[in-house]
């Protein structure tokens, strides 16, 4: 297939606002849902545990502890039925890829240090 005929269906396809956000960061992924013919948006909440892939193939993780169970939700990044991605923290770490939080229980699952912003000093 012609290279410029791609190029113009993934800049179709790709997510006009972008969506910045890393790993480690609480973020809120607001989803549509279809049920029948209505269709609402459902709130999907956590911590992004990972992100893979590259251009339109791109993903990323989000784990939540939901009634004491780990539930992880794979999401595209430019899918259209993921609405918009709300960051509400970022998260400082050191990893790309956070697992080890499977293997850990109660506040200890959700829990990523913050990230600390550094204020400028005043030039003298």
């Amino acid at each position: 297939m012609n290279q410029a005929l791609l190029d113009k269906i993934h800049s179709e396809q790709f997510r006009k606002d972008d969506a910045k956000f890393n790993v480690g960061d609480s973020v809120k992924v607001h989803t549509k849902v279809v049920e029948g013919e209505k269709e609402r948006i459902q709130i999907f909440a956590g911590v992004v545990i990972g992100r893979r892939g590259r251009g339109l193939n791109e993903t990323f993780t989000v784990r939540r502890i939901s009634y004491g169970e780990g539930v992880e939700r794979i999401f595209p990044l430019h899918s259209p039925r993921v609405d918009k991605i709300e960051v509400d923290r970022s998260g400082a770490v050191r990893r790309a890829k956070l697992t080890y939080l499977r293997k850990r229980l109660g506040k200890g699952a959700t829990l990523v240090k913050e990230k600390e912003v550094k204020a400028e000093a005043p030039a003298k």
